[in-house]
């Protein structure tokens, strides 16, 4: 029996449905994607997509509406939404240099969020959904860079579940009670893979404590007002709605991020995105086959455009590629690459996942995006990583730190940087052998990550909600979180007792004190 290309690809979504415990009743799900990054949705469809597959009904507000009709499925669409964002569309290396310090990465995530929150609580379709009777069972909210969607499952009555398409922001923690301490948890901005020496446990925890800070004052204040504004003067505040949350599922593993401790109810999926092998178009599989010597594969993601290299870093490369035995494929958005050697093949769009899967591709060069990263780290493959924003310096140390791994600057990207990078992870069979073995650990698990999710997914809809996920660390002050009311409580009662027992030795040497003789005349 020959199974065609479209039953194979649906295998992983048999597989799912198969083993669904017989007690789950169908829930109804509202889930809602507001960023037009489209790695965010990459990572969450099979998901989606699995529980529509197990009879759900999925209702997804995102800007990416599916190209074919699927079952359990209804798009709301966001397209044209958001002005001066397009969906799916990549942004320029120049525009995100501007972005180098973690601290202005903070303040534009919070800027963004505020402009989404506002232009898509105002958008026809999101609006007639607030005005809406609809009934929902279950409603999935993006962390991110705004929580202003959270009322929808207030408003619905319904069970809340957050997901994480990165490492937890360093304000996501408290809703669950998740332990975030700053000596040995690096926040998301941090370039530390985990052991932190002590200036960088300095930073660490000043800037874990600043952008909460400044998530709370420039995201969580104004998103407050405007959620009050479309929703309701009733509304509650959005900390005790996040902390309402029964349950979040994470994009991450411990083999890859910093290992760390996590309450029941924070779930680790890393890898959720990567479905079983589909094969490669002609093209491209002639094209990697026929690399006799490897195949580099090149690629800066969704976000930013390959093709907005300045001139002097894209000929560094051309000119370091050229004077390689190794193919090279790239993913070049524009329709031609000036000056590219014979052994360069530019692709618009590439199938990142079952390219890095091919046995002779050798080395991925990587801006660092977290998708990208977990690929190579499922793939085994070595990884030359030049980050420019956001978490990508962090995920790429956690490679380095692997040794599956280094970090080329974008500062120092010269012919003789990029030759140097690529024949260190190329020739050093270490990079090769600690890409294998971090892979091996990466895919030994219980269950795949889309199973887990799955699971935990359909146990919250079992119980009607999780709150017995969640620490008690939820119901607590922060100044209680961090003890700051035991020191204080210690210390009064050290110098209490201190001054107690210093004006008591002072009362016995003044009883005891003898008096002097008067002298005899």
């Amino acid at each position: 029996m020959v199974i065609s290309a479209a039953q194979r690809s649906f295998l992983p979504v048999l597989l799912v449905i198969l083993l669904v415990p017989e007690d789950i009743s169908c829930a109804r799900f509202l889930v809602i994607l507001p960023t037009v990054v489209k790695s965010h949705f990459i990572m969450l469809e099979p998901y989606i997509k699995a529980l529509a597959g197990r009879g759900h009904e999925m209702v997804v507000v995102s800007h990416f509406p599916q190209k074919q009709p699927v079952s359990n499925y209804t798009d709301i669409v966001l397209d044209a939404s958001l002005k001066g964002y397009r969906s799916g569309t990549g942004i320029a290396i120049e525009q995100v240099l501007s972005f180098k310090f973690p601290i202005l990465n903070v303040f534009s995530l919070a800027k963004y969020g505020v402009h989404t929150c506002e232009t898509l609580l105002n958008h026809p379709p999101v609006n007639e959904l607030i005005k809406s009777d609809e009934k929902f069972d279950i409603v999935v909210n993006c962390i991110f860079h705004t929580e202003c969607f959270l009322p929808f499952a207030y408003k619905f009555k319904a069970i809340s579940i957050g997901v994480s398409t990165s490492v937890l922001m360093p304000w996501a923690n408290y809703r669950m009670g998740n332990p975030d301490n700053p000596s040995y948890i690096p926040n998301l901005f941090t370039p530390s893979p985990g052991k932190m020496n002590f200036v960088e446990r300095t930073v660490n925890a000043v800037t874990t404590v600043l952008y909460k800070a400044m998530y709370y004052f420039m995201s969580d204040c104004p998103a407050q007002k405007l959620v009050r504004q479309y929703f309701g003067q009733d509304t509650p505040d959005l900390a005790d709605l996040a902390r309402n949350t029964s349950l979040v599922l994470v994009n991450t593993h411990f083999s890859l991020n910093s290992p760390r401790p996590l309450v029941p109810g924070v779930v680790e999926i890393g890898g959720i995105h990567i479905t079983r092998p589909k094969p490669l178009p002609k093209h491209l599989q002639d094209f990697l086959d026929g690399a006799h010597q490897g195949v580099i594969y090149f690629s800066l993601g969704s976000v930013l455009q390959a093709e907005t290299l300045p001139d002097d870093k894209r000929d560094a490369f051309l000119q370091a590629f050229s004077q390689l035995p190794q193919k090279v494929l790239w993913k070049w958005e524009a329709d031609t690459l000036p000056g590219q050697p014979k052994n360069v093949r530019t692709e618009k769009w590439c199938p990142q996942v079952d390219i890095l899967r091919h046995p002779n591709v050798l080395a991925f060069i990587s801006h660092g995006g977290l998708l990208g990263t977990l690929e190579a780290t499922y793939n085994g493959v070595p990884v030359v990583g030049i980050p420019f924003f956001g978490d990508q310096r962090n995920n790429l140390a956690n490679l380095a730190a692997r040794g599956m791994g280094i970090i080329l600057e974008y500062s120092n990207i010269t012919k003789q940087s990029v030759l140097e990078a690529l024949h260190t992870v190329l020739d050093q069979p270490s990079y090769r052998e600690n890409a294998r073995c971090t892979a091996h650990i990466f895919r030994d698990r219980p269950q795949s990550a889309l199973d887990t999710a799955i699971f935990w997914t359909e146990y919250v809809i079992r119980h009607g909600g999780a709150p017995h996920l969640r620490t008690a660390g939820v119901e607590l002050a922060w100044y209680q979180y961090v003890l700051l009311d035991v020191i204080a409580f210690i210390l009064g009662t050290i110098l209490i007792f201190v001054f107690a027992v210093r004006k008591l030795f002072r009362l016995l040497c003044s009883t005891r004190k003898v008096p002097k003789k008067k002298k005899q005349q």
